[in-house]
């Protein structure tokens, strides 16, 4: 759709001719930006209700800057994952307000956050070492418009610590649960709520853990019916759908 296309669809709009909401259906599909390297889809948050998301790993800094600035451009909030230090000074030097949290390696530039969420989510993890994944689903929830409650270090191997966060846990609506090593967690958490529980492998663990496997297979296995699971370190893909989710 070209810009001639768009005036008229607007004038339609305006005359009633058209309903805005037959007209939202149409911008769905309007062109990406070709940058050459890659085609930034401006139109992604009409289509999803989040804008396209820079995905850094793989990408040199030039690149993820250009693509963010051109989602900047648009005056949209700008998210990269797994962006190393170099690309995050990229991005910077072109967008000086981005936020840079280098545990997670998540990039934010914030234009505009919207409450969108009905309810309360709860992002967890089982120790220490899986905070970056915990981070990261936390960053990107709230950039989605939701409440968020960070729950640390609260591992099966003292369930007790677990128990203490009762009150908590049921005042979530959507609970993301990041671990690793065994991964008992998510079992246990959905043992305890009656609410979505997105469990979140993590590559923690010794040898006989390959590198997250044996966490995504105990997740994968889990006796708790309420119990889904995404892909290892995908905190992302977890607070996504605990976001839409939590919409409803």
């Amino acid at each position: 759709m070209n810009q001639e296309q768009v005036r008229e669809l607007f004038e339609k709009v305006r005359t009633g001719e058209v309903s805005p909401e037959v007209a939202t259906e149409r911008l769905k599909h309007m062109p990406f930006e070709d940058l050459d390297f890659a085609k930034v889809d401006h139109h992604r948050s009409l289509r999803h209700g989040m804008p396209e998301v820079i995905f850094g790993q793989g990408k040199t800094p030039e690149q993820i800057a250009s693509i963010a600035a051109s989602l900047a451009a648009r005056g949209q909030n700008v998210l990269a994952t797994r962006v190393v230090p170099e690309g995050a000074a990229a991005v910077q030097a072109m967008l000086p307000e981005a936020e840079y949290y280098p545990l997670s390696r998540v990039l934010i530039l914030r234009r505009e956050v919207k409450m969108m969420g009905k309810g309360k989510i709860v992002v967890m993890c089982a120790g220490t070492a899986d905070l970056p994944v915990a981070e990261e689903a936390r960053l990107v929830a709230e950039l989605m418009g939701n409440e968020v409650d960070a729950i640390s270090d609260v591992g099966v191997a003292g369930i007790h610590r677990l128990l203490e966060q009762r009150e908590r846990l049921w005042a979530a609506r959507v609970i993301i649960c990041c671990a690793g090593m065994e991964a008992a967690l998510p079992s246990a958490v959905g043992g305890l709520v009656g609410c979505p529980v997105i469990g979140v492998p993590t590559s923690v663990g010794y040898g006989a853990h390959f590198n997250g496997l044996a966490s995504l297979l105990s997740m994968l296995n889990s006796c708790a019916s309420n119990v889904t699971t995404v892909n290892i370190d995908n905190g992302f893909g977890a607070a996504y759908v605990a976001a839409l989710i939590n919409r409803i």
